[in-house]
């Protein structure tokens, strides 16, 4: 027995009662009415379905104009449910009339029991799918929401800050190439989903994708997916960050860390806009609003060799530049405020305000990691404070010429974070050069960095 619901509308009783009697085997409820007046009577019809509906309920009237005008009210208030049409008088311009009105089948009196019978299920199956999409289409609307959710905000209001947020409002409608640049922790990542927020594709999804924790022999699998059996553990199929941010804005952050190999394989799916599954010989065409960001100096890694011309010319329609903190100097105190209400009401500290001379060592602070190492710095001062007031001395930070006494790291972690934090600076921010003064590589700096900003 099928779990379906099936309403049957027939001025003639005997009919009623053949339907009834054949229909009740097969499915959950099944539910008569001899007048289509009485539809408004069951309440929301949305619940069938399946409706059997006659063409004709006045006597002498074959024409088929009331099934039709039933037709088209119960698909006003009804308008997924299933409705096959049903008269004695078969007249194909009329079935033809009645399929474009909406109706899913026509059913000629007297009928095939059979036929009949496999006439509604086919419809029954059909009102089952259209449910399962319609209930798809609900959850990946809801799913769209939950990722485009970010309780981050771009906060400030200095001219450098302005001058940015204008000229991403003005390519933001536009479905151009947009490459954002700028020092570690200036927000690159604010200012794409800005950019994806103020779009024509914001219902869509956001996906992002750090390229440089994504190791070189998993970009294919990660960027376009993989069949079934392509190498050992793909004991599925599985769709890469572009087919996920299809009709959306895919963000690649740090794509200065791609070797050019990789490099040569992002520019085809760029260039093709299409992408083929590792293991598949199948190019899958993709719709995609694509914004990169890196700290990277591109234009001399072009120079050097390390980076496609080719590629940064594909990426970088628009360029957008993030100015560094420092540079926003009206900002440095409203961003300073705004993280001191957020932890203080995180750690239980309502409390809590800075006082002027704190509020003046945090202006003369150069602030290499940028809006992330004030907030970080933030968020340690109002754990550690002990008092309602924040001072200077509650405030740890690192200093070009050496440390001061009051500044001293405490411990390894710490030693670890500004010896990372003075390398970047004075190296405006590039890995490379950053690793290769503190004796390490390119990725295990990469990795030092993720695990001091959790």
């Amino acid at each position: 027995m099928q779990d379906g619901k099936i309403l049957v509308i027939d001025d003639n009783k005997s009919v009623l009662s053949a339907l009834e009697i054949l229909l009740q085997f097969e499915f959950r409820s099944v539910d008569t009415i001899s007048n289509p007046n009485q539809i408004s009577s069951l309440g929301d019809i949305n619940t069938f379905d399946i409706i059997l509906l006659d063409m004709n309920f006045s006597a002498g009237v074959n024409t088929g104009n009331e099934g039709l005008f039933w037709l088209r009210e119960i698909k006003k208030k009804a308008q997924h449910t299933s409705v096959i049409m049903m008269t004695a008088y078969g007249a194909v311009d009329l079935a033809v009339e009645a399929l474009k009105e909406g109706a899913s089948d026509f059913i000629l009196k007297p009928w095939n029991n059979e036929k009949l019978l496999a006439t509604i299920k086919s419809a029954y199956l059909l009102r089952k799918s259209q449910k399962e999409v319609q209930q798809l289409k609900q959850k990946e609307s809801h799913l769209k929401q939950l990722i485009n959710q970010d309780h981050n905000y771009i906060i400030g209001n200095s001219k450098a800050l302005t001058a940015v947020l204008n000229l991403a409002r003005k390519v933001a409608k536009t479905d151009v190439n947009v490459l954002i640049t700028g020092e570690n922790g200036t927000g690159k990542e604010l200012i794409a989903r800005e950019l994806h927020r103020m779009s024509s594709r914001k219902n869509e999804v956001f996906i992002g994708v750090d390229m440089g924790s994504i190791s070189e022999t998993l970009f294919e699998s990660e960027l376009f997916g993989h069949t079934k059996g392509a190498f050992t553990d793909a004991k599925e199929d599985r769709a890469g960050k572009f087919e996920a941010a299809n009709s959306g804005t895919l963000f690649l952050d740090e794509i200065g860390n791609l070797s050019l190999q990789t490099q040569a394989k992002l520019l085809s799916a760029i260039q093709n806009r299409t992408i083929v599954r590792v293991g598949s010989n199948k190019a899958i065409p993709v719709d995609i609003r694509l914004i990169c960001a890196t700290n990277c100096n591109l234009n001399q890694m072009v120079t050097e060799g390390v980076f496609r011309e080719d590629l940064l010319y594909r990426i970088n329609t628009i360029h957008i530049e993030v100015p560094p903190l420092r540079e926003r100097e009206n900002d440095i105190l409203v961003l300073a405020d705004f993280y001191l209400k957020k932890y203080s009401s995180k750690y239980g500290k309502p409390s809590l305000r800075i006082n002027n001379a704190a509020e003046e060592k945090l202006l003369r602070y150069h602030w290499p990691g940028n809006v992330r190492e004030l907030q970080h710095t933030m968020e340690r001062a109002v754990i550690l404070c002990e008092g309602n007031v924040l001072k200077p001395t509650d405030f740890l930070l690192s200093t070009h010429a050496g440390l001061s006494l009051d500044n001293a790291p405490e411990t390894l972690d710490e030693m670890e974070q500004l010896m990372i934090t003075e390398a970047l600076h004075k190296h405006n921010g590039n890995y490379s050069a950053a690793a290769n003064q503190l004796g390490i590589s390119r990725q295990t700096l990469y990795n030092k960095i993720k695990k001091l900003e959790r």
